[in-house]
């Protein structure tokens, strides 16, 4: 499981994903600039130290490299969320304390991924949705640790 990204490099990263392309070091600081002053050995680096940790490939180009994403970054979302999931000493109580938070939109998105993974999982998700908590947790009293 991938550690999850810096700052500066969810931002590159972030880039990276949205053109879905492969990108220069200059392109990726030019769009930084219009946030942050940053160098473009600062932008190199963090694309390097990104290849070297497998995020993104990169390829020659002239005297200078392209870099793409190497995976998604639902991907790299969904490994964060099996990572914190699968840490837990007690999976389901962490399921449930997720869905919890989940807001109305976030809950029908994962119906919409039930559906498509199939009728086994969409039965899991349906008994986890149902056990969540309000939607304005503040209005509710709070549960008793089991």
């Amino acid at each position: 499981m991938p550690r999850p990204l810096g700052e500066l490099e969810d931002s590159v990263m972030t880039r990276v994903w949205k053109w879905n392309r492969p990108v220069t070091v200059r392109e990726v600081l030019e769009d930084l600039q219009q946030e942050r002053s940053i160098a473009y050995t600062t932008v190199m680096t963090v694309l390097d130290n990104l290849h070297q940790k497998g995020w993104v490939r990169r390829e020659a180009e002239g005297r200078a490299y392209r870099y793409e994403a190497v995976s998604t970054r639902a991907a790299y979302a969904a490994a964060l969320m099996n990572e914190a999931w699968s840490q837990s000493d007690n999976p389901a109580a962490a399921l449930v304390a997720f869905f919890g938070m989940m807001s109305a939109e976030q809950r029908e998105a994962l119906s919409d991924a039930m559906r498509i993974v199939g009728p086994d999982s969409q039965a899991l998700a349906t008994q986890a949705l149902a056990t969540q908590a309000p939607e304005n947790p503040g209005e509710a009293e709070p549960e008793a640790e089991r």
